[in-house]
């Protein structure tokens, strides 16, 4: 073989052995991707697409159904309407009186807890003055534990769907008052300045607003409606007398508001017995004291409907929808 065609087999070689070498070995005084890159055809790979956040969906309907003056002993009534809840709903609220005739422990195992019991793990409930029959209504909080919030308070806020749900202790002389500025009536005003939800829905057992002729109006609830009013609240709800009766949406004196006012529903129907009417309140729009029944409510994004629900044998009935503010 020729010096010349061996120089030309080692430069082969040597050429062959710069080609595997690694990417970071340097080649020149440059790294050897540089001159990789210098001579590599395009890249072929599409430009990456920004991503588009998927909107949340809107909240599903809710539905919570319930009364208040529920559960004696002496009456089938609490019975015949734990029956209906078997079949209706998400949660189940009370209007307060659950036990009677003291709310005592013995009074909510043998007359509560046979009948609606069954539902207690789905129950938020409000608390009654039959409850405080017994002291502080210790039987009633032990009954439905962190349900029915602190024992010394007995009000607390809860969220269903696209609505925010305020219980109140509406015995005003056990938790310090319900005046403004209260307690209870300052932290109401602080629940309703952080609740991110749509629209508002309170209850409690003693109605502001009752034709009832066993009770009148509860006055000393009316700084609580104001704070719920100023927040823009749909609907409240109440026990106290055995009967129902619903009201087109007023202010906190009684005036109709169709524009901001609250429609109140008193639910007092859950089973105990029945009260009588007296004279018809400025708008009372639908009244019965015959039938016991439970008032279920389907709570939409912007709107409700309610539906009451009477025992079998009963024919009473109502319904109707609203619209959030």
């Amino acid at each position: 073989m020729s010096t010349l065609h061996s120089h030309w087999i080692s430069l082969a070689a040597v050429a062959t052995v710069t080609l595997l070498l690694p990417a970071s070995a340097p080649v020149g005084g440059a790294p050897r991707a540089a001159s990789v890159a210098s001579t590599a055809a395009p890249s072929s790979s599409p430009a990456t697409t920004p991503r588009v956040a998927t909107p949340a969906p809107p909240p599903a309907d809710a539905v919570i159904v319930g009364a208040g003056d529920i559960a004696s002993c002496t009456s089938s009534g609490d019975s015949a309407t734990a029956r209906l809840l078997d079949g209706i709903g998400e949660i189940v609220y009370t209007l307060g009186d659950n036990a009677y005739p003291d709310g005592t422990a013995a009074n909510f195992a043998r007359c509560y807890d046979k009948t609606w019991g069954r539902h207690k793990a789905r129950t938020r409930p409000a608390v009654g003055n039959h409850e405080y029959h017994s002291a502080a209504a210790r039987a009633y909080f032990r009954y439905f534990g962190s349900a029915a919030g602190d024992p010394a308070k007995g009000y607390y806020s809860y969220d269903i769907g696209a609505w925010h749900v305020i219980v109140v202790n509406s015995n005003c002389g056990e938790v310090g008052g319900c005046r403004a500025g209260s307690v209870q009536e300052r932290w109401v005003r602080r629940d309703l300045a952080a609740s991110t939800r749509t629209c508002t829905l309170a209850y409690w057992h003693h109605p502001r607003f009752t034709s009832g002729s066993e009770h009148g109006n509860a006055t000393e609830m009316q700084p609580i409606w104001q704070a719920l009013h100023d927040y823009g609240a749909e609907i409240v709800l109440s026990g106290h007398n055995h009967q129902y009766e619903r009201f087109a949406p007023q202010t906190p004196t009684g005036t109709l508001d169709t524009a901001r006012g609250i429609r109140q529903f008193v639910v007092g129907t859950g089973g105990a017995s029945h009260y009588g009417f007296g004279k018809a309140r400025p708008n009372s729009e639908v009244r019965n004291s015959t039938a016991f029944g439970v008032l279920k409510l389907t709570l939409s994004v912007n709107s409700y409907t309610w539906q009451f629900v009477p025992v079998p044998g009963q024919t009473f009935t109502d319904s109707g929808t609203g619209t959030c503010h």
